[in-house]
């Protein structure tokens, strides 16, 4: 008989779209990889007892709390998992660390650089594990592509366009919400931030920035008859340079119509090039100049067993991952760190590296120079 492994007991807070992907992404991984412990889902926390239990029931957690101090008081619960609105982070994310408890965080890590530099601090005065929920960064083709760019298949890097669009704000009648509160809100902080992730993952450090970020829809329905002016970005666009040598551009966009998830890339060097898009992001497209004239042009490499971990959810190439299953690499990840076995994948210093960035563009635009972000 096997040993049984160490539980790793698993405290949720929120129940929204990102709650039921975490959820999601815990049991694929437990089942996808071979973690050191077992993962259990202890208790979830909701506004009400009426809305926790629900969700227990659904989700399948053993007990539920209307009050989420509850999960950080208890000793029992070994992770607390945070996707509750972003004005929220700090405050649940602190109290878990002072707790002694890993945290999970959903991005943004906190509504401002200064908030995630506290916590950052925090967690490392702790000595536990922390991660941040930038999900995209675990496709396997980004590993590929970065791998690509070190190996010097593109040569020298030139360029680099990155871009993150969406349209769920699109519509100027769609209510106010808390995306939209100037404490962190609009969509340089709420996309961009992926496209910045993505950015440094794949070329290195950004030491430069200049932004300029734009309110299109002037103000919103309030849902109690009225409208409420909007003081954050729908458009968010930066000037990059890299630590390299390397310039590029950024773009970020809720109101982008009839895109549902354009987290897309373009990596430009002296002897090739890389194209992603998010929409079809099972597939990496490679432009290699030693092909010979008559036969040149972009070629699609297409996600398969080959690029590890994708063989873990499936043997067979083109039958493709989900947006859970990076999910679920996340967790992996994340867990492995907590074992000992390899440093966090994107704690809470990546996190406020990553704020710092979006504040940097935000405030560049404002004062209409660039701004050093060199690290």
């Amino acid at each position: 008989m096997p040993t049984p492994k160490q539980q790793l007991r698993i405290g949720l807070i929120g129940t929204g779209f990102m709650g039921k992907t975490h959820v999601f992404g815990f049991a694929a991984a437990q089942r996808v990889f071979d973690l050191d412990y077992d993962i259990v889902l202890h208790t979830v926390a909701d506004r009400s007892e009426e809305l926790a239990a629900a969700a227990a029931q659904t989700l399948g957690f053993s007990t539920s709390s209307g009050d989420w101090k509850t999960l950080i008081a208890d000793p029992d619960i070994d992770v607390i998992d945070i996707t509750a609105p972003n004005t929220l982070h700090k405050q649940m994310a602190l109290a878990a660390l002072a707790a002694g408890k890993h945290v999970y965080c959903e991005k943004p890590l906190a509504t401002t650089a200064a908030d995630a530099a506290e916590m950052a601090q925090a967690a490392q005065a702790a000595g536990v594990r922390t991660q941040v929920g930038f999900n995209y960064l675990c496709n396997p083709l980004f590993s590929l592509a970065r791998d690509m760019i070190r190996g010097g298949e593109l040569g020298e890097i030139r360029s680099y366009r990155g871009i993150h669009a969406e349209d769920y704000m699109a519509d100027a009648e769609s209510p106010f919400t808390f995306r939209h509160d100037p404490a962190g809100g609009g969509a340089l902080a709420d996309l961009g931030s992926h496209a910045l992730a993505t950015a440094e993952f794949l070329l290195g450090p950004i030491e430069r920035v200049q932004g300029d970020s734009v309110t299109v829809i002037a103000s919103r329905p309030d849902g109690k008859g009225g409208r409420r002016n909007v003081e954050v970005d729908d458009l968010g666009r930066a000037f990059l340079r890299f630590a390299s040598g390397a310039s590029g551009s950024l773009e970020a966009s809720w109101i982008a119509m009839g895109r549902k998830m354009q987290h897309d890339f373009e990596v430009y060097g002296t002897k090739g090039a890389l194209i992603f898009s998010q929409e079809r992001f099972n597939e990496l497209h490679f432009f290699d100049t030693s092909d010979r004239q008559g036969r040149r042009g972009f070629r699609r490499i297409e996600a398969g067993p080959d690029h590890a971990p994708y063989g873990a959810f499936c043997v067979a190439p083109g039958h493709q991952l989900g947006f859970n299953d990076l999910k679920a690499i996340e967790i992996a990840g994340f867990v492995d760190a907590i074992a000992g076995k390899r440093p966090e994948p994107f704690g809470f210093k990546a996190g406020h590296r990553i704020q710092s960035l979006v504040e940097a563009i935000q405030r560049s635009g404002l004062e209409g120079r660039w701004i050093d972000t060199s690290q």
